[in-house]
């Protein structure tokens, strides 16, 4: 009787509990307010809701406060397709606007384009013999599209050359890289796109790179543009394909400790030239090794200025099938440099050498890149 009493004066002044006792049995006022807010909605509200739907978008509501634009919760169903490999219908290429139809910026690797020898730099200005000049973009690339097994007649231009290929459409999983080897002032260049930086990508750029090196190339353009990230351990293993040895990033956080990440070994011969070709959406990781290969002077960087992302986060899963993707700490280059604004704000990135004033997302940026490297090749 004497403990069942105790217990419940106790229960009523959870405030005299030892603090140990009190963090294990009893919710602190926060999370009670929060609890009770939620239930009086569910319960209360002129219309039903669902309680699943007010506890995701308290958790939202919570992560907007920090005014983090890297942050975000992502619901059970958005996790479940996040980080997923896009698919479409088509013939396995990425195009911009020209005035005469459609310019040529990358072919996917395996894919029917480039079974079809389509070749990056070139200018789409026919379909089925119907003329693209005028057509807005939406209108040409529609043509293209079809259903797997079908064939498109696409019309080539290239300088003052002209040809026609026929390419059997397919169901395409937009790869992570893409790779061609050009000749340009009678030199080899290899020329490698890498998409993201997600699972393994890091293996399937060496391999690409390897294969490129293997055909003679005598250079690698490295490109970048449009990467928007993805994971600091792939960033590390790319760098790594290039920097023998040092210091690739290093990753402060305030409840993590400070980790230094070396290049892992097995990089190509630094006597291969590169370049790398970024533009202001190279971001995140794709700054991490742009960086590093800049400060260790093992490539040079051509483009425009990179976003200017000095931060990074972890995907952290929460019960019910959701995930919080959280900025837990800062990253820094082999000098020590921080490419963001200061925390979460935006900064200055990383500056090129050479710079592309117009044109660094179409083929013109490209060719900038890879005349760059001619000249360095010997």
């Amino acid at each position: 009787m004497v403990v069942l009493l105790v217990g419940i004066w106790l229960g009523g002044h959870p405030a005299d509990l030892p603090g140990f006792m009190r963090s294990t049995f009893v919710a602190d006022h926060e999370t009670q307010l929060v609890d009770e807010a939620i239930d009086r909605v569910a319960r209360d509200y002129y219309r039903p809701v669902r309680k699943s739907a007010l506890v995701s978008s308290s958790i939202e509501g919570m992560v907007a406060s920090l005014h983090d634009p890297y942050s975000a919760y992502l619901s059970p169903s958005a996790f479940h397709g996040f980080d997923r490999p896009a698919s479409f219908t088509g013939i396995g290429v990425e195009v911009t606007p020209d005035r005469r139809g459609l310019g040529v910026l990358r072919v996917f690797d395996s894919s029917p384009a480039q079974r079809a020898g389509v070749r990056e730099g070139e200018v789409i200005v026919a379909v089925n013999g119907r003329r693209l000049a005028g057509l807005p973009l939406a209108s040409s690339r529609a043509l293209i599209l079809g259903a797997p097994g079908t064939d498109v007649r696409l019309t080539l231009v290239h300088g003052a050359s002209r040809r026609t290929v026929t390419v059997t459409r397919a169901t395409i999983s937009v790869p992570v890289v893409a790779s061609a080897l050009h000749t340009v002032r009678g030199r080899r260049i290899g020329w490698v796109y890498l998409a993201s930086f997600s699972e393994g990508s890091a293996a399937q750029l060496r391999e690409a790179v390897d294969r490129l090196l293997a055909q003679g190339a005598q250079g690698i353009v490295l490109d970048l543009r449009g990467n928007g990230g993805g994971l600091v351990s792939e960033a590390r293993l790319v760098a790594s394909t290039f920097v023998r040895s040092g210091t690739i990033v290093t990753t402060r956080g305030r409840t993590q400790p400070t980790v230094v990440l070396s290049a892992a070994g097995g990089a190509i011969s630094g006597s291969v030239p590169m370049v790398v070709l970024v533009d202001h959406d190279t971001a995140s990781a794709s700054e991490i090794v742009t960086a590093a290969l800049q400060d260790h002077r093992r490539a040079t960087v051509v483009g425009t200025h990179t976003y200017g992302k000095g931060v990074f986060q972890e995907l952290e899963p929460m019960p019910g099938g959701g995930a919080l993707k959280l900025t837990v700490g800062e990253y820094y280059t082999p000098n020590g440099r921080n490419l963001g604004g200061a925390g979460v704000s935006q900064g200055a990135g990383v500056a090129p050498e050479v710079p592309v004033v117009h044109g660094v997302d179409t083929p013109h940026g490209l060719e900038v890149a890879l005349d760059t490297l001619a000249a360095k090749v010997r």
